[in-house]
């Protein structure tokens, strides 16, 4: 099983990091008021940046790790990675 460490963009231009093992479902979870309480009030949100990690704990560290980033920096993780802007396939 894979595990990603992801960034959402949300509506208001904020950034929300987390974890799991499929990005588009957990994408579609958040825009569907049923993920964390921080984006239910910033929807729409888009998702920017997948990292895939070799397990749970890994990707649970890496989120904290963003997390723990500045705005720009997190944007310049999400320009370097070329997925802004577009869909994000796994």
């Amino acid at each position: 099983m894979a595990f990603y460490c992801y960034i959402l963009e949300c509506a208001d231009g904020t950034f929300y990091t987390g974890w799991t093992t499929d990005p588009p479902r957990r994408e579609r979870q958040h825009n569907a008021g049923r993920g964390a309480k921080y984006t239910r009030m910033r929807r729409p949100v888009k998702l920017v940046y997948i990292e895939e990690q070799p397990d749970r704990v890994a990707a649970m560290k890496r989120e904290r790790a963003i997390k723990a980033m500045g705005r720009e920096r997190k944007m310049k993780l999400v320009r370097s990675s070329g997925q802004a802007g577009r869909e994000v396939d796994t």
